[in-house]
């Protein structure tokens, strides 16, 4: 691996050890007792924010295109006034102290859903043994949230498929774990496409386009990857959406804008043909006012597995960037002083 500088919490070794992680999520989710009958499950919510958030996220682009009820990704205090005896409600909290979960999720629990708490402990794990509620562990020793996707993600697919939701989430899993290893021994080697890419967007602010919901998820990764580890702001917008509004606001100030912003379009399969037209056009029309174009492949079997990919190959590039110019990837002093304003309330 190409060494860091700096990074006092080890986000290298934790981003590397992804496969891994998938792997001990499978086997830390295992038969979890207390889960509902299929035919008792009317919809699934998935509450988390931040780095635990985009499990919701994974959950959305993965498992909801093939399940029978609805998905809903929650990141707020409020669950949905829908949220009853026949919801399925994924509390996803790395540090179990989120403050907006907890209380969404103690709300969900009030109005009677069925509850599954995923967390390394806090209050939500203390709230999940007064609630009887089914909790997946999360390992504590993770540096940060943001480099626990895997801890996080892969339990709520696993309960979709004990209970009859989402058949054949094992599989994918493990196609997704083939791909991650592929593409992690080439981006810990000395020379890799993601350490080039950071080098060559570094000093601009990336956009970062895809479509679809694969490219939902993995684009807005890739924006707060690149906020929190390489402590730079990014953008990120989707195809079709971007072509009825955005690209309109390109070229009034493109002296401006070619020497402070890159692009980047994340592909991946499950694109539809009339974006992949669009892909060329918006390049076409936005070349001059941008300082590169830059585009990643998905690589896998699977929307998981391609999914995941992009994640990767995303959170490397973050980590390069933060590398090249001397940062330390891991501490978010920002974020924790934040919190503790909301915290002095």
């Amino acid at each position: 691996m190409v060494a860091p500088a700096l990074d006092t919490l080890g986000m290298f070794d934790a981003t590397a050890g992804l496969p891994e992680q998938v792997e001990e999520a499978v086997l830390g989710t295992g038969r979890l007792p207390g889960l509902p009958a299929r035919e008792a499950v009317e919809n699934v919510v998935v509450l988390g924010m931040g780095g635990s958030g985009i499990a919701g996220d994974l959950v959305l682009a993965v498992a909801a295109p093939f399940m029978s009820i609805p998905v809903v990704v929650l990141k707020s205090y409020t669950p949905p006034a829908f949220v009853g005896e026949g919801s399925l409600v994924f509390a996803v909290s790395f540090s179990g102290d989120t403050e907006e979960t907890v209380e969404a999720a103690t709300d969900a629990a009030s109005q009677g859903a069925k509850v599954v708490v995923v967390t390394s402990g806090g209050e939500l794990g203390r709230l999940a043994q007064g609630w009887g509620a089914p909790l997946v562990p999360v390992p504590a020793s993770i540096p940060q949230p943001r480099a626990a996707l895997g801890a996080m993600a892969i339990p709520p697919l696993l309960v979709l498929e004990q209970i009859g939701l989402f058949p054949g989430a094992s599989q994918w899993v493990h196609l997704a774990v083939r791909q991650l290893r592929r593409r992690r021994d080439q981006l810990v080697s000395s020379r890799n496409p993601a350490a080039e890419l950071a080098r060559r967007i570094g000093r601009t602010i990336p956009l970062v386009y895809s479509s679809g919901a694969i490219g939902a998820t993995a684009a807005q990764r890739w924006k707060t990857q690149v906020n929190e580890n390489a402590k730079t702001p990014a953008f990120w917008a989707l195809h079709p959406e971007l072509c009825h509004n955005e690209v309109q606001g390109w070229g009034q100030h493109g002296d401006v804008t070619r020497q402070v912003f890159s692009m980047v379009n994340l592909r991946h399969d499950a694109e539809h043909p009339q974006v992949m037209r669009r892909f060329e056009l918006v390049e076409d029309l936005l070349r001059e006012v941008v300082a590169g174009m830059e585009e990643v492949r998905a690589e896998g079997e699977g929307d998981l597995a391609q999914l995941l990919d992009l994640v990767l190959f995303g959170d490397f590039v973050s980590l390069y960037m933060a590398a090249q110019e001397g940062l330390d990837p891991g501490p978010v002093p920002v974020l924790v002083e934040l919190k503790r304003g909301l915290a002095a309330r």
